[in-house]
């Protein structure tokens, strides 16, 4: 009886180690472990708000270990937990004035433009697109994509506001392609549709444009000039705006226009600067002659 039982413990033994051994050789017998890392990183500008809020983009690093019987066999840094937090750029406060962050186990592209004054872009264009607007959560929208009259696409690197209530999605390159490639794309968000095209007789004017963007019924550009780092900012295709202006590339930011780091409010009628001598850089600095009165790093 005594043996039996021995030989029944024995082979008892074996089968647990034999299964954990195929267990090691197929499977690591692992359980997964996650370990978000406190701070976040990659922090940069998304878009202005007005002429004292700025929207703050950046995200969480994770640890991915996979352990095995006797030691971690995997160990993966990736990104994810996307946020945006709102910070005062005039003046050095303790922090944000507002942040929230998404849930996402991956990245989403969360920050990929400024749209509005108050949202960003990003998500899988031309497919999708997420809108995260300040004081919300990001929503995500399924596009329908449409052709007129054009055939050879391009990918989506801005969207802005257009016309009777759409936003125009265009890339670096697209308004100058010649023959029959798309040069825009109109995005309808109520409909859920995005729509390629070549401009209109009216809209040519815009080829040269750095950046453009509506407002009400008005088309605006910004313009390269004659001169090295010189500009112009048209208004229907008249520079009824400015005189030429010192800078290279002039972008649109909600309601904010940059002009070679000096951040201006566009007006319908008029661009106010806030200060001859105040300016922005990355990383994230803001100065006033020359020093710096505020660091969101």
């Amino acid at each position: 009886m005594e043996n039996k039982m021995n030989k029944f413990g024995f082979e008892k033994l074996l089968a647990v180690l034999v299964g954990a051994f195929a267990c090691v050789c197929i499977w690591g017998c692992s359980e997964d472990k996650v370990r978000w890392h406190e701070g976040f990183t990659g922090a940069r500008i998304v878009g202005f708000v007005n002429d004292s809020l700025v929207m703050v983009g950046s995200l969480q690093q994770r640890t991915e270990s996979h352990e095995g019987t006797f030691e971690p066999y995997w160990d993966v840094i990736e990104a994810g937990h996307e946020r945006l937090c709102v910070y005062n750029y005039r003046v050095q406060e303790n922090g944000p004035r507002w942040c929230d962050t998404l849930g996402e186990y991956n990245t989403t592209n969360a920050f990929r433009g400024q749209m509005t004054d108050s949202i960003v872009w990003g998500g899988d264009m031309p497919n999708s697109i997420r809108l995260w607007k300040v004081g919300e959560t990001q929503h995500l929208i399924n596009l329908i994509k449409i052709t007129e009259g054009c055939s050879v696409e391009f990918g989506i690197g801005s969207v802005k506001q257009w016309l009777n209530g759409t936003f125009i999605a265009r890339s670096d390159e697209s308004l100058n392609a010649a023959g029959d490639s798309c040069q825009y794309a109109v995005l309808d968000t109520m409909a859920r549709t995005l729509t390629f095209k070549r401009l209109e007789k009216s809209l040519e004017w815009i080829k040269e444009c750095d950046d453009v963007r509506a407002w009400g019924d008005d088309v605006f550009c910004s313009e390269p000039g004659k001169q090295p780092l010189e500009g112009h900012i048209l208004k229907n295709n008249t520079d009824t705006l400015s005189a030429p202006l010192i800078f290279s590339r002039g972008i649109f930011w909600g309601k904010m226009i940059e002009l070679r780091a000096s951040i201006c409010q566009l007006e319908k009628e008029s661009i106010s600067c806030l200060d001859a001598d105040y300016t922005w850089s990355e990383p994230l600095k803001f100065y006033q002659k020359n020093k710096v009165v505020v660091d969101l790093e």
